[in-house]
């Protein structure tokens, strides 16, 4: 490689790549320390033009290429093993903002956070929210095709996105970007690059929808005996189609973050097995406190519900969603955690975690099962706590044993191994083998069109 990397460092432009081990190190390890990485170079364009140049380079001399974004992944699929690095963390300007069309152009590397600024700053909502909102970035969310709290209501990263612009894997650059609505001019091109984690084509700007920001907006936090009663208060919560996040949390989960973070407090004066986080977008306070009084009383009066707390102003509905917000972290106080990022229907999530909880403790007695997250889209974070009193890599030697049985049980009730986290290296082999031979032979396909020579993220997915 020494010849291609010498014509990197020719070609690119002072600041555009760097060797310094010190400056490379943070983007070689994942943030949960599960991943750890090496690359010879690590280059950081500031223009799609650098970004060009720099695969034609890596394409003459065959050199495989890895993109990164904020480095907030969790499959593996953006810790480079010797590939070229290539990182957007300096492609962070918002080209053009059109309120009349409800779009934003913006560069790969600008953080999630900072299009939810421009969007609320021009009295609009970009409905896309992570807890890593303040690192992840466009070209990441895209990538992986991000989900987040408001699928319920807006629909998967694929769905808020007009357009994109894409380096290629021979250096040409297609230009996607457009606001039309309508644009029946063959094949949609565009949505090939959103969740194909930097396989075909680094994603360097993109063209996101935007909405009417919600003049108001109603939150609840209630507390249930099950997660079958969470599902059971979706029809009715969501009625009049104003319900924008629906939210379960077990009560091991909720009891982590609660008692373990000085600035989080828990709202209620006692437990309960599961809690239930649910926004609505009105027009007016009352008329947030009307539906939201409404749905949750009736739950209240034939004891559907066991309590709830409903935020009379911002800073009560910030606390609340916090909870939700640290789940993640709130679960390092438990010790060794192995994940699972999945979907089922939502109607058989209950079936999900009898069957899922009963199989992890065959496997692993007196593990810990962590199951959260969106399940207004049946999207559930499966994640399993080490038993306690377990030494914590002893447990994390588990993986496979305790993920095998997970997904055997999401392919029978005709679910996805991957709700918004992506393949990555973690789960590739999975998909190969349980994913039909006639998708795999498309997707192979794809590939193999538009990057012949395999340079572009070559070791995930596919």
């Amino acid at each position: 490689m020494t010849a291609g990397i010498d014509a990197l460092k020719a070609a690119l432009p002072e600041g555009a790549w760097t060797q310094d081990p010190d400056l490379m190190d943070p983007h070689l390890r994942e943030w949960r320390d599960k991943y750890f990485g090496a690359t010879p170079i690590m280059l950081t364009p500031r223009s799609t033009e650098e970004v060009a140049m720099a695969v034609k380079i890596c394409a003459a001399h065959k050199m495989p290429l890895m993109p990164q974004g904020g480095n907030t992944g969790l499959v593996g699929g953006n810790t480079p093993q010797g590939e070229v690095l290539i990182s957007l963390k300096k492609m962070t300007a918002i080209r053009d903002l059109n309120p009349t069309a409800n779009a934003m152009t913006v560069e790969a590397g600008a953080t999630l956070q900072s299009v939810l600024d421009a969007a609320d700053a021009a009295d609009r909502k970009f409905p896309l929210t992570l807890s890593s909102q303040g690192s992840c970035t466009v070209g990441g969310v895209l990538s992986t095709n991000a989900g987040g709290n408001h699928v319920l209501k807006y629909g998967t990263t694929k769905d808020l996105v007009f357009g994109v612009e894409a380096v290629l894997a021979d250096g040409s650059v297609f230009n996607g970007l457009t606001s039309l609505r309508k644009d029946n001019t063959g094949y949609d091109l565009n949505r090939l690059f959103l969740g194909a984690e930097g396989t075909l084509g680094i994603i360097t700007a993109a063209t996101l929808k935007l909405f009417p920001k919600p003049r108001y907006v109603q939150r609840a936090l209630i507390g249930l005996d099950s997660a079958a009663t969470a599902v059971s208060l979706l029809e009715p919560f969501r009625a009049g189609g104003r319900l924008a996040m629906f939210e379960v949390m077990p009560s091991i989960g909720y009891r982590a973050v609660v008692d373990n973070f000085d600035n989080i407090r828990d709202p209620f004066s006692e437990k309960h097995p599961w809690y239930l986080l649910c926004d609505w977008e009105v027009e007016t306070e009352e008329e947030g406190l009307s539906v939201a009084e409404l749905v949750i009383g009736k739950a209240l009066d034939n004891n559907t519900v066991q309590d709830a707390v409903i935020a009379v102003n911002e800073t009560q509905a910030a606390d609340i969603l916090s909870i939700r917000e640290h789940m993640s972290a709130g679960q390092k106080f438990l010790g060794g955690s192995i994940k699972h990022d999945i979907t089922v229907p939502i109607d058989l999530i209950p079936e999900f975690f009898a069957r899922a909880d009963t199989a992890m403790q065959a496997v692993v007695p007196g593990c810990r099962p962590v199951g959260f997250g969106h399940f207004g889209d049946g999207n559930i974070h499966y994640n399993i706590a080490q038993p306690e009193g377990v030494d914590r890599e002893t447990f994390l030697a588990n993986w496979d044993a305790l993920s095998q049985p997970v997904f055997d049980i999401v392919d029978a009730l005709g679910g996805s191994i991957s709700a918004e986290h992506g393949i990555g290296i973690m789960k590739r082999d999975d998909l190969a083998e349980r994913a039909s031979p006639v998708k795999m032979k498309l997707l192979r396909a794809v590939k193999q069109a538009l990057d012949p020579d395999k340079i572009m993220n070559p070791r995930v997915m596919v």
